[in-house]
């Protein structure tokens, strides 16, 4: 049956997306990356919304998915950091720190498929988020002059490059935006998330995105102290 092939057909595109961004990101043009990766990101929720859609799932389609997701979602954003810290140096070396991305992408990717413990919530920073963090640096950098200075000294997108790394396999469960009613009481940091990150994409458009991120990540960071502690 050709539905079969449907979810593994959008994958592919996923995976097509990122070797399509690899391809600009080596050409100099870093923002079209970023868009490789948006692009990519509606793919691979795509996919896997049609396998449910459908009824339709194997294991070469869970296998399909990691690999794609490694190409789109490891190795992009790591060769988008690596030209920036090299556009920032003249040390030979210091760029190659940003391949930590591509490394525990891949270690964040295989954990996941054998951790039985997320199938509600995520444990650690999910690749696409890291990716859409990560890609998104340059336009914050073009819209804040600011920041576009703070973000020019190699060693911040290094630090940038290794805080994430370890965040990708960190033991920090993240909130799950799914709804089991829409009290404010139960929901306040899911609405929290919601509101923080609407409010960074309509102040600052794709730039905003870093910011949406790492409120996500601090705002998990707090519901998890919040419910140790509870």
């Amino acid at each position: 049956m050709i539905k079969q092939y449907i979810p593994n057909a959008l994958t592919s595109l996923n995976l097509a997306s990122g070797m399509a961004g690899i391809l600009f990101v080596l050409n100099g043009q870093l923002d079209y990356g970023a868009y490789w990766i948006f692009l990519a990101a509606v793919f691979d929720f795509l996919d896997g919304f049609v396998a449910r859609i459908l009824k339709v799932s194997s294991e070469i389609g869970k296998q399909l998915d990691s690999l794609a997701d490694m190409v789109t979602f490891g190795i992009l954003p790591a060769f988008i950091l690596y030209a920036m810290v090299e556009s920032n140096t003249e040390n030979t070396y210091l760029p190659f720190s940003a391949f930590l991305i591509g490394i525990f992408s891949a270690l964040r990717l295989a954990k996941f498929n054998i951790d039985l413990r997320q199938s509600d919530r995520f444990i650690g920073v999910p690749t696409p988020a890291n990716a859409l963090l990560i890609s998104t640096i340059p336009f914050l950098s073009e819209k804040s002059e600011l920041f576009g200075k703070f973000l020019a000294n190699p060693f911040i997108l290094v630090g940038i490059g290794i805080v994430m790394s370890f965040l990708l396999v960190a033991e920090l469960p993240l909130i799950a935006l799914k709804f089991k009613d829409f009290s404010f009481s139960n929901n306040l940091f899911r609405y929290s998330v919601i509101i923080s990150s609407v409010i960074s994409l309509i102040l600052l458009g794709i730039a905003g995105i870093p910011f949406a991120i790492i409120m996500y990540i601090a705002l998990s960071f707090i519901e998890a102290l919040v419910s140790k502690n509870a």
